[in-house]
């Protein structure tokens, strides 16, 4: 399967103060295009350009660290990307989900205190995350390009931690960046579409 960079679901202005223009013309059209060239180029010189994302990035961890890194990195900005959305974020969270957050993650306060927590706490670049693992929701983070796949988990929110994500607006102030992407920029229908597949 080759990889695509998809469109941004909204306009590069649309998430206002929370994160600029400039950062997602960056993040979208220059990190996020590389992974995909990159990657594209690695996984022809693998002869696995057929395979599915997610079989590549579990089958070259810890076999091709680059081409691992590109395809991990594709899949993950595929999501942040529609992991954000305006006027997202808040308590507005649909039932079923709401209804995990609340027994696996004890509730949202604590849910969003843990999340913060993993993402101020992950060490250089990497990601935070909500994943489903053995039919519960737990906090994950992992280093830099790493997902819950190949810990045997399946992603159903994650925030990028890497600098590339906030620098322009944040500069280091990582824990104001994650308080902004909890408050104001989860797209928590589509975290509930992919809650409920991981669910099925």
């Amino acid at each position: 399967m080759a990889f695509e960079l998809p469109e941004l679901p909204y306009a590069y202005d649309a998430l206002g103060d929370y994160m600029s223009a400039e950062t997602l013309e960056y993040h979208h059209d220059k990190h996020h295009k590389a992974y995909v060239d990159n990657g594209n180029k690695l996984a022809a010189d693998a002869g696995v350009s057929g395979d599915s994302l997610e079989d590549i990035i579990r089958n070259s961890h810890g076999s091709n660290a680059g081409l691992f890194n590109n395809a991990a990195q594709h899949y993950n900005h595929v999501h942040f990307w529609n992991w954000m959305a305006p006027n997202g974020g808040g308590t507005s969270i649909p039932g079923n989900l709401e209804a995990a957050i609340n027994a696996d993650l004890g509730g949202y306060d604590k849910f969003k205190a843990d999340f913060m927590a993993a993402g101020a706490t992950q060490f250089g670049s990497g990601w935070c995350w909500i994943a489903m693992k053995d039919g519960k929701l737990e906090i994950m983070k992992t280093p830099n390009g790493e997902n819950p796949l190949i810990h045997g988990a399946v992603p159903v929110l994650g925030c990028d931690v890497w600098e590339h994500s906030y620098y322009i607006d944040y500069r280091n102030a990582r824990p104001k960046y994650l308080e902004a992407f909890v408050d104001n920029l989860i797209n928590w229908e589509y975290t509930a579409q992919l809650f409920e597949q991981a669910s099925a």
